[in-house]
């Protein structure tokens, strides 16, 4: 009987398969959507598997993303998996941000800032109508934005860098060349992390949970009150130090998000009144994500800074444990494996108890 089980379970499996092939097509008269398609029209579902999965590839992003019927969980699944086979042959340089070639840049703490203000393609001022006119493509004209007379400064100066020279932020002082840094994909998470570890982890962690948490953290489940200093979206060069060159050399050029967020610090018996910084960094156009990372990173850093740690937010453990949305939906999702063996242990358990409580009534009863 053990056998047929199997056997029958195997073949329910691979016909699993099968129907996943044939949902994942859909009406063979529609034509099939391309992986080129996804990458370069469904940009920013592609920039999350990317930033989520690890790997800055939009082509594999945009591969997972079919695979998966778009299901944004389940590509950084697939995305992850195929990122352990692949070999690392070198470290990067820390990226230079004050180097990117800039496609949005916005502050909300001044409204004129050096280098000036960039809209760049965000959906802020859209009306959040549906565009009907998109389901007849035949007729859709190519969209052509205006290009400026201009370019931007390649070192355009950071938003709040007049008030940084008063030391009425925080100052940000780069890490020791030696010092080594965690390594979240090799290495375990380990309690009490440094600020390295809870970085990586944010960066990879699920964006709805670390929106989720930023959210709590401004609605009263937190102390955050925080401006964007500034959000930066653009390109930066990736440079390695080849061991028999012994200087930098660029290997390419990547998409980015940036943010840092300024908090209220009232200060206290050893440090100053300032504002403080909340950072975060993703792979392509995810300012949500980048934005809600800075928030929390922000609430995470409460003990430097001698604040109460009370609110989920700003508990190290609880953020770190959970924001990983493949450790998240597995275990979710494995409930519906068989749990035959533990269900009837728990059935067992509520008939002894229910028998226990009948024969203390009754003897509770014949007592009066």
């Amino acid at each position: 009987m053990a056998y047929v089980a199997v056997k029958g379970g195997e073949q329910a499996i691979l016909n699993s398969h099968r129907l996943i092939a044939e949902d994942r097509r859909g009406d063979p008269a529609v034509p099939e959507l391309t992986v080129s398609q996804i990458a370069e029209q469904l940009g920013l579902a592609v920039d999350r598997v990317m930033c989520e999965g690890s790997v800055y590839d939009r082509e594999l992003a945009a591969l997972a993303l079919k695979q998966a019927q778009g299901d944004a969980v389940e590509a950084i699944f697939l995305l992850r998996a195929f990122r352990t086979t692949l070999p690392r042959f070198a470290v990067s340089n820390a990226l230079d941000t004050d180097r990117m070639a800039i496609q949005r840049r916005i502050s909300a703490t001044f409204k004129d800032v050096p280098g000036g203000q960039v809209l760049g393609s965000t959906y802020e001022y859209t009306h959040r109508l549906l565009d009907f006119d998109l389901l007849d493509n035949a007729e859709l004209e190519e969209p052509k934005a205006e290009i400026a007379a201009t370019p931007l400064d390649a070192n355009c100066p950071r938003a709040f860098d007049s008030i940084s020279d008063e030391g009425l932020i925080e100052a940000e002082l780069p890490a020791a060349d030696e010092a080594s840094v965690f390594d979240l994909t090799r290495e375990p998470l380990a309690l009490p992390a440094g600020r390295d570890q809870r970085l990586q982890n944010l960066a990879r962690g699920d964006e709805g949970f670390i929106v989720g948490l930023a959210y709590s953290a401004l609605r009263g489940y937190g102390t955050a009150h925080p401006y964007v200093g500034e959000t930066r979206v653009g390109d930066v060069a990736i440079e390695v130090v080849p061991e028999e060159l012994g200087f930098p050399v660029s290997i390419g050029d990547i998409t980015v998000t940036e943010c840092q967020m300024l908090d209220l610090f009232a200060g206290s018996d050893d440090e100053p009144a300032r504002f403080t910084r909340g950072y975060g960094l993703s792979f392509g156009k995810s300012e949500r994500k980048a934005m809600a990372m800075a928030i929390v990173d922000r609430s995470l850093r409460s003990r430097e800074y001698g604040e109460d740690v009370k609110y989920p937010a700003q508990d190290e453990e609880f953020v770190l444990s959970h924001t990983d949305n493949l450790e998240a939906a597995g275990f979710v999702s494995h409930l519906t494996l068989p749990h035959y063996v533990d269900f009837q242990g728990d059935l067992q358990f509520i008939r002894q108890l229910r028998e226990e409580q009948v024969g203390s009534r009754s003897t509770k009863e014949a007592a009066e």
